[in-house]
């Protein structure tokens, strides 16, 4: 319920001034009656008369009360509203090899591309979602879908040695393009994320983006690393030794996937410009959402203007016919 004039019901701050002027004036009409004992009186039943003494009043209240909401104009309204979407298919291929493990990022790369991916993740509840992650082979972790809750929970179980080590972008890339390639939606997005230089598989980077450009498949890759050099560990037999490896990684081969796809290159030095990008590829890839609204109002002032009425009707009845003879 809506009012068309909600500045009326100020008038509801009327009923403080006008309950204490009545109790004001109930003091001054007490009667004084000096008795030796009224005991007797205390034993003898009220008339049901006397119960009715502050009814009027009552009701008069309630007539202010429900007068203010019948001037304020209440409405009633009935909305329909009418809601199409379009997801957007969206397959990620994520890097899961060693260099994945170098701290530049905290606490690492895989990691905190692991964290800011589930985040888009939950941004985009209406678009199909997949993940392919790669090494030196490629397999699929998640089949596109919109059950989101699955794709995170698979997304944690995500980790380096779950396949052959290596960097195979070509081959992880081609793995994602075969995913979408049936899809009938009008946009298919493939996000690659990767810290190194192909160096394992049997298909090329630039065969892979020939390939999902015929599928009308854009590429948005991300290559991740700081600038400087990074602390990775490498497990040995002696345990878990730290060494320095190189971040100079081939970013020319990720900008020419993404030209020739019609995507962008991105990198990401640390985490937070790596949480920048997936923003700028939220608003880069906006779901389109079509709404139509109707809407209806219809007057309900004259509910509370006929009850108001009522209560004034039942305040001259009582006061003539039923409390008459107190009055005299």
């Amino acid at each position: 319920m809506t009012f068309h004039n909600p500045y009326y019901l100020f008038l509801l701050l009327l009923i403080v001034p006008v309950v204490y002027w009545y109790w004001k004036q109930l003091h001054k009409t007490d009667a004084d009656l000096t008795m030796s004992s009224s005991i007797v009186f205390t034993k003898q039943p009220k008339s049901w008369r006397v119960w009715l003494i502050h009814v009027p009043f009552a009701l008069r209240l309630a007539a202010i009360v429900l007068l203010s909401i019948a001037l304020a104009r209440p409405q009633l309204s009935n909305r329909w509203q009418s809601q199409s979407t379009e997801g957007i298919d969206i397959m990620m291929a994520l890097d899961i090899s060693g260099t994945m493990l170098a701290e530049d990022l905290r606490p690492n790369r895989l990691e905190a591309a692991k964290a800011v991916a589930s985040d888009f993740i939950v941004s985009r509840p209406n678009d199909n979602i997949g993940l392919v992650v790669f090494a030196g082979e490629s397999f699929t972790q998640c089949p596109l879908t919109t059950d989101h809750a699955v794709l995170a929970n698979l997304f944690t179980s995500v980790h380096f040695g779950m396949i052959e080590d290596g960097t195979a972008i070509g081959l992880g890339l081609a793995n994602a393009v075969n995913r979408m390639k049936d899809s009938q939606t009008k946009s298919k997005v493939i996000i690659l994320l990767t810290d190194g230089s192909n160096n394992r598989g049997d298909i090329d980077p630039a065969t892979a983006a020939e390939i999902a450009k015929t599928f009308d498949i854009r590429v948005y890759a991300i290559g991740v690393g700081s600038l400087d050099d990074a602390r990775c560990p490498v497990q040995t037999p002696y345990g878990t030794q730290y060494v320095t490896i190189s971040n100079e990684f081939d970013e020319t081969t990720l900008r020419n996937i993404a030209a020739t796809t019609g995507g962008e290159y991105f990198r990401a030095t640390d985490n937070n410009s790596l949480k920048r990008i997936y923003e700028q590829i939220d608003q880069l890839e906006k779901t389109k959402i079509r709404v139509r609204e109707y809407s209806k109002r219809t007057e309900n002032f004259e509910t509370f203007l006929l009850a108001a009425l009522m209560c004034v009707l039942l305040d001259i009845l009582i006061k003539c016919f039923v409390l008459k003879s107190i009055n005299n």
